[in-house]
């Protein structure tokens, strides 16, 4: 998929959003990609994935032994390209402020796990996730998100894939443009919104 097209298809589920927001890494933006809004479609999370997928057989080629995520945002596309790559997908959830397995999962010692996430702006919930996979006894052959938002900024200690970079500019709260300041702020996304 080209760029293009991958926006296009955001643009399509009203999944790019322009104003003021909050992202969960508390940073601001004036641009906010809604991915659940994307991949409520079944039809158009397989196509997304399906050419995400193409990338991650590229970049870690060989045995992939299971797809894991963290949660919330990576739980719809993680199960997804566990079904396009034909393994496993679980995910990781927040306990005590740090991503651990819960509901029975489990990651078997030396199994080669694919991270996948909706979007990655910081990579911070990306390396806590890669974190997590390796205290489990697994090992991140590559990782893969929809949109990568740092513009290929972000490193998360392995090898990303994703179907586009954009390099969409973010703020801390005292570092705001005038013209972003002068919007009333929103907070779209899952940790910590309301």
């Amino acid at each position: 998929m080209t760029r293009d097209e991958v926006l296009d298809e955001f643009r399509a589920a009203g999944a790019l959003l322009e104003g003021h927001f909050i992202l969960s890494s508390g940073l601001h933006s004036s641009r906010y990609l809604q991915c659940a809004r994307v991949l409520m479609d079944p039809k158009r999370a397989a196509r997304l994935c399906a050419a995400l997928a193409e990338q991650v057989r590229a970049l870690a080629p060989g045995q992939i032994d299971l797809v894991a995520s963290p949660a919330m945002g990576g739980v719809v596309v993680g199960y997804e390209m566990g079904r396009q790559l034909g393994v496993p997908a679980i995910f990781f959830e927040r306990v005590d402020g740090k991503l651990a397995l819960r509901r029975g999962f489990d990651i078997p010692r030396g199994a080669r796990v694919v991270m996948v996430e909706d979007i990655v702006t910081t990579g911070l919930s990306s390396r806590e996730c890669i974190a997590g996979i390796a205290e489990e006894g697994g090992v991140t052959v590559g990782a893969a998100c929809l949109i990568d938002r740092s513009g290929g900024k972000a490193d998360i200690g392995v090898p990303l894939a994703a179907l586009t970079r954009l390099d969409i500019p973010t703020y801390p709260a005292d570092g705001l443009p005038p013209e972003l300041a002068a919007i009333p702020a929103v907070k779209p996304g899952s940790r910590g919104f309301k």
